[in-house]
């Protein structure tokens, strides 16, 4: 795989693209770990549980309409289908594009000192299944 730097990266929350103000994403994808060691087993056998994921994200806050804080905070404690890819282009082998549906855990419209910019960190936890696609 190529490497790159990631510049231009793509989300979506409930059909609202909200790319040009995302400063910084994490995707959290994993499973549990199952113990299914019997008494005659000399190692801890684990096996793959129930799967997880969820997102962290931050945005240059914006209280314009349409944009961040009015997409954001009337999301809190729903679910939205969200979107997310490394590169806002065409959903390819090299740009896989992810989707889910996400339970927006937590929103601070603003979480900054004076002479800072405006930002907000964004949870979501997952509320269905994660899935990616490369077409």
């Amino acid at each position: 795989m190529a490497k790159f730097v990631l510049t231009n990266a793509f989300f979506s929350i409930g059909g609202t693209d909200l790319s040009d103000h995302l400063e910084s994403a994490t995707l959290n994808y994993e499973a549990e770990s199952q113990d299914t060691t019997a008494m005659s087993d000399l190692t801890r056998i684990m096996a793959g549980g129930l799967k997880s994921w969820s997102m962290d994200l931050n945005f240059r806050q914006d209280f314009a309409a349409s944009n961040v804080d009015a997409t954001l905070f009337p999301l809190v404690g729903t679910t939205a289908t969200v979107i997310l890819r490394a590169d806002a282009g065409s959903v390819s082998a090299t740009n896989p594009n992810y989707t889910g549906t996400g339970l927006v855990a937590s929103y601070n419209p603003f979480t900054n000192a004076v002479g800072e910019t405006a930002n907000t960190p964004v949870s979501i936890v997952s509320a269905g299944t994660l899935s990616r696609a490369t077409s």
